[in-house]
């Protein structure tokens, strides 16, 4: 990932093309986001413990960020990981390891209480939101994010949050630990599906459906489709992604829930008709869900965002007209970055003097969450009330004319 720029998933599917069993993979995959997660903070005990500074690329350096991750943050006894991690060496420089290994484990040495985020990022988004989202978002780098469910049914809210042992935000929402899914009360039958409290608002602003039809842009893996159908829209899922859409089917038939899918990239897709509501969840950096892609952190540079905010912009230009008088258009991304949320949609009004910013109420947000003086939301960091956080988001709601 670092060598290459390649989403963590994606490389992944090449360096761990040997391992078969889905819990070794797993196990892998954990190690690798680990030391994503906290990069700077292992450099820096690697670096604390070197008479001379490794380099960044060096083998020597991937190995022992491996091993600490595992020792430090995974669970993993020191003896193990430093049998596997010597493996990973041989013919190579095993003295240097196990004595860098060594001298730290023996040393107490530890991570900090907050996640160190590399100083592009951090100048980035310091420039954008100020020094206390920076340190909002190490905070929130330094802990897995809490297992969030969306409920078909909002009225029964109460009885799944006693039923779960969670807690509730919001109507339709439910907050455990993280724990084994499939195994939860109310997964076989369909009657929630995991879905991040932020990633549920637009959906949410687009209120109930009472039979109206309403396109979902960019829909797989499929919350925002089943959010929709569940609240009473006959729904369009739109993806140009077919496994992705296979994944969608599969969560619609565990829901019950009933959506018409079409395998088709929105810059060449026409509607039959305008329909009442369109939610476009935008492709982007996706440097609001950190928590869980700490890849984004290392991956994502400066040129791709300015890229993906015209791709944003252009696709937000197409979808307009889909959207009859007195409909709505959501637009979301799941981005840290003013230049694919905010910038986007003042161009678009700026296009557009049909539409106009519907702005979001409080009653239709978790506590914490306030929609800016635009009536836009915009989900930072350390904002929600709730310790477990949310994924970092934009989202507008815009009403034609």
């Amino acid at each position: 990932m670092l060598r290459q720029g390649l989403p963590l998933d994606s490389a992944l599917e090449g360096a761990a093309s040997a391992l078969h069993r889905p819990d070794d993979r797993a196990f892998a995959l954990a190690i690798a986001a680990e030391v994503l997660r906290r990069l700077p903070d292992y450099d820096a005990l690697i670096d604390g413990a070197t008479r001379q500074r490794l380099p960044d690329d060096a083998k020597a350096r991937n190995v022992l960020r491996i091993a600490l991750a595992q020792t430090l943050a995974l669970g993993t006894p020191s003896h193990a990981a430093i049998s596997t991690a010597l493996a990973l060496v041989d013919g190579g420089p095993r003295r240097l390891v196990h004595g860098v290994f060594g001298a730290l484990t023996r040393g107490g040495a530890a991570l900090p209480a907050r996640a160190t985020l590399s100083e592009p990022v951090a100048a980035r988004w310091r420039n954008s939101w100020g020094e206390a989202m920076v340190a909002a978002a190490g905070e929130a780098a330094a802990t897995l994010p809490p297992l969030d469910l969306t409920l078909a049914d909002h009225a029964a809210t109460e009885d799944w949050a006693a039923r779960l042992g969670g807690k509730c935000l919001l109507p339709g929402h439910v907050r455990l630990d993280r724990r084994p899914v499939a195994a939860l009360p109310g997964y076989d039958e369909g009657a929630w599906w995991v879905q991040d409290i932020a990633a549920s608002i637009p959906a949410r602003l687009l209120g109930p459906g009472n039979g109206r039809e309403a396109l979902d842009l960019c829909a797989a893996p499929g919350g925002k489709t089943m959010q929709l159908a569940a609240a009473g829209w006959r729904v369009t899922a739109i993806d140009r992604a077919e496994s992705r859409l296979s994944r969608l089917s599969e969560n619609l038939a565990r829901t019950g829930l009933s959506a018409d899918i079409v395998a088709a990239d929105v810059m060449a897709f026409v509607p039959a008709a305008p329909v009442d509501a369109v939610l476009l969840d935008a492709p982007c950096s996706s440097t609001g869900i950190f928590r869980r892609h700490p890849d984004v952190l290392h991956r994502v540079r400066d040129s791709a965002i300015a890229g993906l905010a015209d791709a944003q912009a252009a696709m937000l230009a197409r979808v307009a007209d889909w959207v009859t008088p007195g409909g709505r258009l959501a637009y979301a991304v799941c981005s840290l970055e003013p230049v694919e949320g905010e910038a986007v949609v003042k161009a678009f009004l700026e296009a557009r003097p049909d539409f106009t910013i519907d702005p979001a109420k409080a009653g239709e947000l978790p506590d914490g969450i306030v929609a800016d003086s635009d009536g836009q939301v915009r989900v930072l960091p350390g904002q929600i009330a709730d310790p477990g956080g949310a994924d970092g988001f934009f989202i507008a709601r815009l009403a034609r004319r």
